[in-house]
């Protein structure tokens, strides 16, 4: 079974899904993201599905579940690249991959996580000036 190289930028981690998942690949990744996000303390995770053409309700699901431990770990998931085709089965099976949130491209993906983050965590500059 092939592993998905997990990549840590700043304080997100990007997987690049670049094969076919299959249900033991997505397992395995929902295990190592969860043990990458421990141990770097990451506050975002985004995961690029452009090179995904098919999906299944259990990867469906498991994006899902994905998102929902991350957030456990205080880490927020962005879901970029989805193809149409993609979008539309999920549509199609019923899944609404609550808690995920989408982006078009990477680089809108790590400006939302930024955003996000800043809400969650206020301005996060700290003023030492003693003023």
């Amino acid at each position: 079974m092939e592993r998905v190289p997990i990549l840590k930028i700043g304080d997100v981690l990007l997987v690049s899904i670049q094969i076919d998942l299959q249900d033991e690949s997505v397992l395995a990744l929902q295990e190592d993201l969860s043990e990458r996000i421990v141990q770097t303390g990451a506050h975002g995770v985004a995961i690029d599905i452009s090179a995904v053409e098919i999906v299944d309700s259990f990867i469906g699901r498991m994006f899902a579940t994905i998102a929902a431990v991350s957030r456990m770990l205080d880490a927020e998931t962005v879901v970029v690249g989805m193809r149409p085709a993609v979008a539309i089965t999920l549509v199609e099976l019923g899944l609404s991959m609550g808690g995920v949130h989408t982006a078009l491209d990477l680089e809108k993906g790590l400006a939302l996580l930024a955003r996000r983050r800043t809400d969650r965590h206020g301005d996060l500059s700290f003023d030492v000036s003693g003023g």
